[in-house]
């Protein structure tokens, strides 16, 4: 099947990236990210590399518009930006993520050798390494990859192996094999797309039941706090003697029951040195009842102000955040951007990055690998920070995206960062999704968003690491990034 023209095969792109982000959480209709990658494919199949990089943009549009357009949020409701201004700069956003996309299209078809099978691995191929490439460019976006629909699938099996980027090649050399058969249609076609289909999750289902990582304890209680604290509030130094008694009390309810405690990003509304005899009240209390409070709270040092996660309890040990948030928690450019709006003088839009060489935080419950907000979606760093520990524990405040599907996206790779290590997860947020999940990637216990509620439930610690754990992203990038180089120069001379 040939699209006749240009125009078409524009349409195509557009619906075809739209239709990426509802196979993602919170809608996972898993097959419409796999008829979306193929749809792209079929649509740049025999064009040039400037058509591709037309096609590739629209279908970026459409993938990033729909998929990441939660951005408009954040940047209308709590950056006060007027209607027309906060839609301009969602759309110069999500456009110019687009360009990753026009220029992956446009490789793809300056390449495109004439052998099947290699116009399949040079699609899937692009496809990773760019994905790859998003988790480090201009500090990183590293969302909307097409590995996390094996969530809850057979096909989760290859992520303790392969992690993301593996699962997502797998995914789009599916997707691939797909829009070749629908552009010539062959019954020989169909079955080898139904044998390869079939090996990858009968070998995904098997994979399942490897565990790579072994408990190292009995289950231990955790309490998990969701305040639902409205971002304004939290901002309104007024407000700030409610919340200290009310996380002082949650202290003193739970301590006693539980091994660990758990507060959300930001929950402390005040720097760590600005309220000696609060800290250690906590610290009293923690240490009294042989239990661990963990909190997200700022810190500061000398000039230096930090994002960070403190542990409370005989001691004190403090984690600061090392990927931050572009405007949310640094201003790119600051002395030009500082005033123009107040989307660029949010409140505590000034951290500092922390130390590369920070080690896990002591708890009660052994190591723990401590990952805030936004650090979650970033693989390898995950996978590094997760040596020496034994539980993966994330915080968050996803109150800035309000009702939309960004915090479903962003639990979902949350998720995913357990199944890659098989270690059990605590994500403790202001308004949801708090949730602890087990090595599986699996939900044991949660809240509903927008609920101000205590989530309590068990989680066993573990030892021993996965092969992708030990190995990072690097092998599956490297290895494919020789072959996609190798059938390059084939197809090269095969022109000739």
């Amino acid at each position: 099947m040939y699209l006749q023209s240009l125009a078409s095969r524009a349409l195509l792109c557009l619906l075809a990236g739209s239709a990426f982000t509802l196979g993602l959480s919170p809608f996972d209709i898993k097959w419409l990210t796999l008829i979306s990658m193929s749809g792209l494919a079929l649509a740049l199949h025999q064009q040039t590399w400037r058509q591709g990089l037309l096609l590739g943009w629209i279908y970026g549009v459409g993938f990033f518009g729909a998929g990441v357009s939660w951005v408009y949020v954040s940047i209308n409701v709590y950056g006060n930006a007027p209607f027309l201004l906060a839609l301009t700069l969602t759309a110069l956003f999500c456009g110019g993520l687009a360009l990753l996309t026009a220029c992956q299209a446009a490789l793809f078809c300056a390449v495109q050798p004439r052998n099947t099978i290699a116009r399949i691995f040079i699609f899937s191929g692009l496809w990773m390494l760019f994905e790859w490439l998003r988790t480090w460019l201009l500090t990183g976006f590293p969302w909307l990859f097409a590995g996390y629909i094996a969530l809850d699938t057979p096909l989760a099996g290859w992520a303790p192996i392969t992690g993301i980027f593996g699962v997502s090649l797998l995914i789009a050399m599916t997707a691939a094999a797909l829009a070749e058969l629908l552009a010539k249609p062959r019954l020989k076609g169909i079955s080898y797309l139904a044998a390869w289909s079939s090996l990858i999750v009968f070998s995904g289902y098997l994979l399942s039941s490897v565990q790579w990582t072994t408990a190292s304890s009995e289950a231990k209680n955790a309490a998990v706090y969701q305040p639902n604290m409205a971002l304004r509030d939290t901002w309104d130094r007024n407000n700030a003697p409610r919340f200290l008694a009310d996380f002082q009390q949650h202290a003193t309810d739970y301590a006693g029951e539980v091994d660990l405690i758990v507060w959300p990003e930001g929950a402390l509304p005040f720097y760590f040195d600005q309220a000696p005899s609060y800290m250690e009240a906590l610290r009293t209390i923690a240490s009294a009842n042989d239990t661990t409070i963990v909190t997200g709270m700022p810190t500061r040092e000398g000039d230096s102000r930090f994002n960070s996660i403190v542990s409370i309890d005989e001691t004190v040990d403090t984690y600061n955040k090392q990927k931050l948030v572009p405007f949310g928690e640094f201003v790119p450019l600051e002395s030009a951007l500082r005033g123009l709006i107040d989307f660029f003088d949010l409140p505590m839009s000034n951290f500092s990055r922390g130390s590369k060489d920070q080690s896990p935080l002591p708890s009660s419950l052994g190591k723990l690998a401590p990952f805030i907000c936004y650090e979650i979606v970033y693989p390898d760093f995950v996978a590094r920070g997760s040596h020496d520990s034994g539980l993966l524990i994330t915080i968050s405040n996803d109150a800035w995206f309000g009702t939309s599907h960004g915090p479903h996206q962003h639990f979902q790779m949350a998720r995913f960062r357990a199944l890659e290590l098989q270690k059990p997860l605590i994500r403790g947020a202001n308004n949801g999704i708090t949730a602890i999940v087990d090595f599986r990637g699996r939900i044991t216990a949660d809240l509903p968003q927008f609920d101000q509620a205590t989530l309590l439930g068990t989680v066993t610690p573990r030892t021993g690491s996965t092969p992708y754990a030990r190995s990072g992203s690097l092998p599956i990038v490297s290895i494919s990034l020789f072959f996609l180089v190798f059938i390059s120069i084939k197809a090269k001379r095969q022109k000739r």
